[in-house]
């Protein structure tokens, strides 16, 4: 989803209409605030993908402390942010870039360039939450799993990993079950590709 951060009813609109073209679901919000309010009220992000477009100047919460805010609680990591300013400069650009903003675009911008690049970030966040989800089970496993993880990824045989492990093979074919199925995957073969 798009979540468009902007003090202008006219912007909202524009860029609403222009993820609607693009099949991109939006939400908008008329100032930091609000979008904060909806945040503590019930996550807005999608575990599908998330982007947020954020003007710079708002009042009584820029968009840069805003995106401080979202820093700070570890939004930014799954939700790229592209800023939108019609008051931008190089020096902005840049610090927002480095401060782990997805991009900078200055008003008035190109439509289609701006969609383009929406619809990369939203793909990238797929790929954060995907790599999140992939974290969170591989946290799950416990040390002689992530063992024996490792030697499957090696391309080690049960016997060998009992071997390696000083362990019997029954217990190596457990571990292996667990493994595959804290994974979610059902083959070595899956488990490899979902890791590489």
């Amino acid at each position: 989803m798009l979540h468009i951060v902007d003090d202008e009813e006219v912007i909202r609109d524009s860029l609403s209409w222009l993820a609607y073209s693009r099949a991109i679901p939006a939400a908008s919000y008329g100032s930091a605030d609000a979008f904060l309010r909806a945040l503590e009220a019930d996550d807005p992000f999608d575990p599908a993908g998330d982007c947020l477009l954020l003007d710079v100047r708002m009042p009584d919460m820029s968009g840069t402390l805003l995106f401080d805010t979202l820093a700070e609680r570890g939004y930014t990591r799954r939700v790229p942010v592209i800023f939108l300013t019609g008051h931008g400069d190089v020096p902005m650009a840049v610090d927002s870039l480095k401060r782990g903003a997805f991009d900078f675009f200055e008003k008035p911008f190109n439509d289609n360039k701006l969609m383009d690049r929406v619809q990369e970030a939203l793909q990238a966040s797929r790929e954060a939450g995907d790599r999140a989800q992939v974290d969170r089970r591989l946290a799950a496993l416990s040390a002689r799993e992530r063992e024996v993880l490792d030697l499957i990824l090696e391309g080690k045989m049960n016997k060998v990993i009992a071997d390696i492990l000083g362990i019997s093979m029954r217990t190596v074919e457990v571990h292996r079950a667990h493994v595959l199925e804290k994974m979610g995957v059902r083959t070595a073969v899956d488990l490899a590709r979902l890791l590489r």
